[in-house]
């Protein structure tokens, strides 16, 4: 037998997409639509949850449940770490950057290769496109590759986002993995996502021509929010060139 959440869930997906319930609009209070439709909250939160997971509506913590508008999708250009919007010209986007002075462990000493216990530094971005965010990136560099600038966290114009990528010397190669999983709850918190939401998944480790790892960056990004485009380039062999 279908449960009555879903006939719920059913008839608001069908006042969103007609229009009668615009996007940004608050919906009324839970109680107020368990007791439209005479059912209990816990059924009404169900039926909710339905909506948010489907990403037509987004519960804003102290505000309330709102349709949610259309996202316009990021692109994330692999292999150099550029991020549109982020550097973009939109006047509707904006980045914040937290700098943390830590040191490593563990996992974090493991994919810089550095010993355990090395100062580094932790650059903590959040874009956001109106009300909505795009994109997390924590980027993390040994502490003698970044300037005594960089760590200046009044700064949060699009030129300091172009940082990331390029604290220290340009890379002269960059390994990208990538992966579909459900966020950490800190990851869900940022991006204002469920805890069932998948997110797009980018672990990038830039080295220079040393082979010093120079930069490990881990990105999440809402998964309906988000293009990750890569290009391969062909290497002909020096032997068939020359056959």
């Amino acid at each position: 037998m279908r449960s009555r959440h879903h006939d719920i869930a059913d008839d608001l997906r069908q006042q969103i997409t007609a229009g009668r319930i615009l996007p940004g609009e608050r919906l009324p209070s839970e109680a107020a639509l368990a007791n439209h439709y005479g059912i209990s909250t816990v059924t009404l939160r169900r039926a909710l949850t339905v909506l948010q997971r489907e990403g037509l509506v987004e519960k804003i913590h102290g505000k309330g449940n709102f349709v949610r508008r259309p996202h316009r999708k990021s692109m994330y250009v692999g292999g150099w770490g550029t991020l549109d919007p982020w550097t973009a010209a939109e006047p509707d986007s904006r980045v914040t950057i937290r700098s943390t002075e830590l040191q490593a462990q563990a996992h974090l000493a493991t994919l810089l290769k550095v010993p355990t216990g090395s100062p580094v530094v932790e650059f903590t971005c959040l874009s956001v496109e109106g009300e909505s965010p795009h994109g997390l990136a924590r980027v993390y560099m040994p502490h003698d590759l970044v300037p005594p600038e960089a760590l200046d966290d009044a700064s949060t114009s699009r030129e300091a986002a172009r940082r990331f990528a390029f604290l220290a010397p340009p890379p002269t190669a960059a390994r990208e993995t990538v992966s579909a999983r459900f966020p950490t709850p800190d990851e869900a918190s940022a991006l204002r996502i469920g805890i069932a939401s998948v997110v797009l998944s980018i672990t990038r480790i830039a080295t220079d021509s040393t082979d010093r790892v120079i930069e490990a960056t881990l990105l999440a990004f809402p998964g309906d929010r988000v293009d990750a485009v890569f290009t391969t380039h062909h290497v002909i062999d020096e032997r068939q060139s020359q056959g």
